[in-house]
């Protein structure tokens, strides 16, 4: 696969769909070139063409993990684009298995000779291909909902790392209580990246942010002043005292 070829696919499967016109803005080349990459790539079935556009052909795992996926779409990809920015060449980073850190890998695929930890499968397969990179996978045994490791390997893996910065992601959030997960074993990962981390991604779109109606129940770690909220814009004012206490950080900005 050609490097053009790479950098369309990545865009359309990052995005969903994108227009021709805007894929050859971002490529620097014309709309007629474009046209002529993507023709192999519509006929081995890797993107679809529409009128004007390309849309993702994508099959993101199983059926739950694909509807995460594409639940809250544009957020996520714009707080992925942005946490992306916060990732230079050569870094290493750490990245966790929530839908919207998925987006993220997906948005690391221009970076150069990462060094990458990660419990998700999803996010090991997307990086691990990239000429330069080195992806570690921390864990053996996969949860079959989302292809996503919490065993004893996994902790391991982590334990004996150390990295810049560590991605992860909330199920929803509270005024009070903070970033929260649906299981022990989600809030243990994170505090296991967050304690080999120089500094902790806190990734997640402004519809998690609720008082009532979430059935998540157990706290995250807290974050420290060293490290960083991404969301695709500015919660409510009730949610300032959880959010400055770190750096805040809104993708529409």
């Amino acid at each position: 696969m050609s490097k053009y070829e790479h950098d369309i696919l990545s865009t359309v499967n990052l995005r969903g769909t994108v227009s021709v016109t805007e894929l050859a803005q971002i490529l620097d080349v014309s709309d007629q070139t474009i046209r002529r990459i993507v023709k192999p790539l519509v006929e081995l079935g890797k993107v679809r063409k529409v009128h004007g556009a390309l849309v993702s052909t994508q099959n993101v795992m199983d059926p739950p993990f694909l509807a995460r996926m594409n639940e809250n779409r544009s957020k996520k990809v714009a707080i992925a684009n942005r946490v992306a920015q916060l990732i230079t060449d050569g870094g290493s980073v750490m990245i966790d298995t929530g839908s919207t850190s998925a987006f993220v890998a997906q948005a690391l695929a221009n970076r150069k000779n990462l060094t990458v930890i990660t419990n998700s499968a999803y996010i090991a397969s997307k990086l691990a291909m990239i000429e330069g990179n080195r992806v570690f996978m921390a864990g053996t045994q996969l949860r079959n909902h989302d292809g996503a490791a919490f065993d004893r390997a996994a902790f391991e893996v982590i334990a004996s790392a150390s990295v810049e910065i560590s991605i992860i992601s909330a199920s929803s959030v509270h005024p009070k209580r903070g970033f929260l997960a649906f299981d022990q074993c989600e809030v243990d990962i994170a505090q296991a990246m967050m304690e080999v981390s120089a500094r902790t991604v806190m990734a997640v779109d402004c519809t998690k942010f609720k008082e009532t109606g979430t059935k998540a129940s157990l706290r995250m770690p807290p974050l420290r002043p060293q490290d960083i909220v991404v969301c695709d814009s500015r919660p409510a004012e009730r949610f300032d005292d959880l959010l400055n206490a770190q750096e805040f950080i809104s993708a529409d900005t």
